[in-house]
């Protein structure tokens, strides 16, 4: 039903007695229910909406948002956030997952660290500390449900952010790159300066260097600083294309000591990608269009240019410029045996000839203008031998639903219609139109910012200044559509004259799940769009969208049923499962499958294999380090079984999207910050608060090589009466009789060992950390045991207290250390590591009471974090926190989310004196 007729019909009901309202409009849904029933049956496009309906039923998306702390981080710091995880049916908090996968990732696209967060009505939160472990660099935070895995990694929260490194940091790099050509080869000519923390250059030092471009050597080389710490080198792209990549340069200190640094390459040239495209997909003969243009630098950040437009006769037609982070747009109507180009100029004065797309004999364009505040206007243009051809429809969307059908006669070459704004949801609105023969001819997408659809918030009794260490008593209200609303939300306060802030590219909740989450690709400054609703940042905002990807639906794949099924199944709980074969892999029906886990107590519990041998013990509840041993049997008790356990593929590591947000001198660009949390972490490490890895001077140590390097022994691998390893074993079947005959002072009796000075209690057996039965030994086959680490002595068992009187037999396997998250045991036992949930940890905010006088000075970057602060009846929430000894402009940053899916963000400032 068409919006026009809907609101004609409303009209009519408005002018009638209620009683013939009532009886026109039940007489009027049953005509209408009969009338699409019938019609449904021979329309294909009503058959094609409700593929759609039926596709956003079975793959509906989760979006992930994360409300970071701050924008950018030291190493030492914690990384605190809050995780909200929505359906885009309902742009409410989601109830498909109860898992979150949350990730540290490291500028080589490998993870650092992850952790797995339960959701709960899709909302969780946890934190990354950032051990002095780590280098300083570009990280990259990736969040994403398992369901969230069967869209693509385009669509995770994926946000980069910069970590420095101050406190435990001796060589500061700064660099800088200019580019030329040699041989028709992209030419870079690097200067990297070393610095100490205080900015003393490392005059006169050794270093060497490679340079890696697409993950290959791209040159490699010797020098030596000059006197200001400065070494200039070049090297050459010969890939043919724009490559990234990094330095690798080592410094060898005065003492002898050698420093790696990894320096990103984001480019190897300043040449400028140029881009076209015409609204709604295509230029068509006479037929004007607006064409939408992005200039982008290699560094992947936009660039303002100028240019004209010429015809193929050498005509300049018009002339244009850029107006936002290198886009624009400019109206042409192509003529035909026509060709146009566009010269575009740079600020060097450079032309780049870029040949327009080629005009179609016929078509139609597909013409929306976003830019008034209350109504959105559509025209839609045809040729004129397309006149006459049938019913056009105007498919108006939000996150695969529909919104509207606007029905369109093809009478006349323009067809016009307005919405107004307020009949909409904020988002991105997707438009498509279809020709007679239901075939999709145009596409636009446009922005919607409903401010009805936010939620306000409000403190209602925050001051303008306050003292050191004053306690800030504050309470939120907050109210949708003028009423109080319970919701969820978040807060976090930093002091801006140690976190400056970063408003136009700092995560944001209402950019990140209203805009860049549905939008295939990187944004620039995504805030800046929605920070400030004014004419010239709307129109901008529209650029953005006639020159941005959607990829999340192809009708084509509805319409040729080519839709991919789900590979990966919503997260409902953690479990165990698995299916049971015998050796020769035929499923073994009714098998007795036992789980247990010595983790937090002891765990056991047993289920039956089904009619094809799986099994599943679902439900579960456990920490992040849990090991499980899974053993089987089949009807008959017998234990010539093959255990083979579901398990899921890890998200591989995509290369970083966000190349715009990438910055080679991290600790230069964050300097003020991280030269103050160098002092703070300084501070709580002398007071015991903060654990530092000290690295000594380089010093030559000849050590004997550890015989248990993988080992889970808690006095430490090789630590032991005796090791014996892989090769000592020999060739025996069973694990007793390699053992037999070993071992001083201990003796096999029945498959369990024994200690002579301990005859009745059997030697505890402890298998790659997980602590298993004695009649266990004989399970393991010889051919899997890496080492075995025999502790006999009072010192080596006392660690392990009661379980470690009759001695203790560590057993490692040779997978046992490795990658795998389980290891196979002949016949019918494996143990099995699998994710378990992250343990989270509370934020420490000091109460400084009259009992409190703490004299140690309060540092603090992250003055307050609360990730969870219900407002609950009456939409209001109570909250305080105390301020630190830092004066400074102090900054409130308010996120949250209601049951409507309705969204928050509001910011305070106050000042401490």
């Amino acid at each position: 039903m068409s919006l026009n007729i809907l609101i004609l019909r409303l009209y009519f009901f408005s002018c009638v007695p209620m009683r013939i309202k009532f009886l026109t409009a039940v007489i009027f849904l049953l005509a209408s229910a009969i009338f699409l029933a019938f019609r449904f049956q021979d329309d294909p496009f009503e058959a094609l909406l409700k593929k759609l309906t039926a596709y956003n039923e079975e793959h509906p998306q989760e979006k992930v948002y994360l409300h970071l702390d701050k924008p950018y981080y030291a190493i030492g710091d914690n990384i605190w956030f809050k995780a909200y995880v929505t359906d885009n049916r309902t742009n409410q908090l989601s109830k498909i997952s109860t898992s979150l996968y949350v990730e540290l990732i490291s500028e080589n696209d490998s993870v650092k660290k992850q952790i797995k967060l339960p959701l709960i009505s899709g909302l969780s939160w946890g934190d990354f500390k950032l051990a002095d472990t780590l280098k300083e660099g570009n990280y990259r935070i990736r969040a994403y449900t398992q369901w969230m895995r069967n869209a693509a990694p385009d669509f995770f929260f994926d946000k980069t952010v910069r970590i420095g490194n101050a406190w435990v940091n001796k060589v500061f790099t700064s660099t800088t790159y200019t580019f030329g050509k040699r041989n028709n080869a992209e030419l870079v000519d690097a200067l990297v300066k070393f610095t100490d923390k205080d900015g003393n250059p490392y005059g006169g030092q050794n270093v060497s260097y490679e340079v890696w471009l697409k993950d290959k050597p791209a040159g490699r080389g010797k020098g030596m600083t000059n006197a200001q710490g400065e070494i200039n080198f070049s090297f050459q792209n010969s890939t043919g294309t724009a490559a990234s990549g990094q330095i690798k340069a080592t410094i060898t200190l005065p003492n002898k000591q050698e420093i790696v640094k990894v320096i990103p390459v984001k480019t190897t040239s300043n040449s400028l990608s140029v881009q076209l495209f015409p609204e709604g997909g295509n230029l068509v003969e006479n037929l004007p269009s607006k064409v939408a243009i992005k200039a982008v630098s290699p560094s992947g950040l936009g660039e303002d240019v100028t240019g004209t437009v010429v015809d193929s006769d050498g005509t300049e037609l018009l002339a244009f410029s850029t107006t936002h982070l290198g886009m624009g747009n400019f109206v042409v109507n192509p003529q035909p045996g026509k060709t146009y180009t566009v010269k575009v100029k740079r600020k060097d004065g450079s032309i780049l000839d870029v040949p327009m797309p080629k005009a179609s004999p016929l078509g139609y364009v597909l013409s929306v203008n976003n830019a008034d505040t209350s109504k959105v206007n559509i025209r839609i243009l045809m040729s004129q031998q397309l006149l006459n051809q049938g019913e056009m429809k105007l498919v108006i969307q939000q996150n695969n639903t529909v919104l509207t059908v606007q029905k369109l006669q093809s009478t006349k070459q323009v067809s016009a219609l307005v919405l107004p704004k307020k009949d909409l949801p904020s988002g991105i609105i997707h438009f498509t139109l279809f020709n007679a023969a239901n075939l999709p001819v145009a596409e636009r997408l446009i922005f919607i910012n409903n401010p009805a659809e936010q939620i306000s918030v409000s403190l209602t009794n925050l001051k303008g200044s306050y003292g050191l260490r004053e306690n800030v008593p504050l309470e939120l209200s907050a109210k949708d559509a003028g009423k109080p609303t319970i919701g969820s939300f978040s807060v976090a306060v930093t002091n801006s004259s140690t976190v400056t802030p970063d408003p136009d590219n700092e995560t944001n909740i209402l950019s990140s799940l209203l805009l860049t989450s549905d939008l295939n690709g990187y944004v620039e400054k995504p805030n800046y769009y929605l920070q400030y609703n004014t004419k010239e940042s709307r129109e901008h905002l529209d650029n953005l969208l006639l020159t941005q990807g959607w990829t999340r639906l192809l009708w084509a794949d509805l319409m040729g049923n080519t839709v991919k099924p789900s590979a990966f199944p919503p997260e409902k709980s953690l479990k165990v499962s698995g299916t049971v074969t015998t050796t020769g892999g035929k499923p073994v029906p009714k098998g007795r499958v036992s789980l247990f886990s010595t983790g937090g107590g002891l765990f056991m519990v047993d289920t039956l294999t089904d009619a094809q041998g799986h099994f599943s013990f679902d439900n579960l509840i456990f920490g992040d380090s849990t090991k499980f041993v899974v053993q089987a049997r089949n009807a008959k008790n017998k234990k010539y079984v093959e255990i083979n356990l579901d398990i899921v593929p890890g998200q591989v590591v995509t290369k970083n999207r966000n190349t715009g947000d990438v910055e080679i001198n991290v600790n230069e660009s964050i300097q003020g910050y991280i030269r103050k949390s160098n002092a703070y972490f300084d501070d709580l490490n002398k007071r015991g608060l903060l654990e530092r890895t000290f690295l000594l001077d380089q010093i030559n140590i000849v050590q004997k090589k550890n015989p248990a390097p993988n080992s889970a022994n808690l006095n430490g691998a090789g630590h032991a009466d005796q090791v014996i390893t892989a090769r000592d074993l020999g060739t025996c079947i069973t694990l007793s009789q390699c053992l037999q005959g070993r071992v001083a002072g201990m003796t096999l009796r029945n498959g369990q060992a024994y200690l002579l000075r301990n005859n009745g209690t059997p030697m505890q057996i402890i298998i790659d950390g997980m602590q298993v039965e004695p009649d266990f030994l004989d399970n393991i086959s010889p051919f899997d045991v890496e080492t075995i680490e025999v502790l006999k002595s009072v010192s080596n068992t006392a660690i392990y207290g009661s379980r470690g009187g009759g001695g203790i037999l560590v057993i490692t396997t040779k997978r046992g250390g490795g990658d795998l998250s389980y290891s196979r045991y002949s016949p019918g036992i494996i143990t099995y590591a699998p994710k378990g949930y992250y343990p989270v940890r509370q934020f420490y905010s000091p109460q400084y009471t009259p009992e409190n006088t703490d004299k140690n000075a309060d540092r603090r970057s992250t003055v307050y974090w609360n990730p969870q602060l219900p407002a609950e009846a009456g939409g209001t929430a109570r909250f305080n926190f105390y301020n630190t000894d830092e004066p400074g402009t102090y900054r409130i940053v308010i996120e949250g989310i209601n049951d409507e899916g309705h969204l928050a963000r509001k910011v305070y400032t106050y000042e401490v004196k």
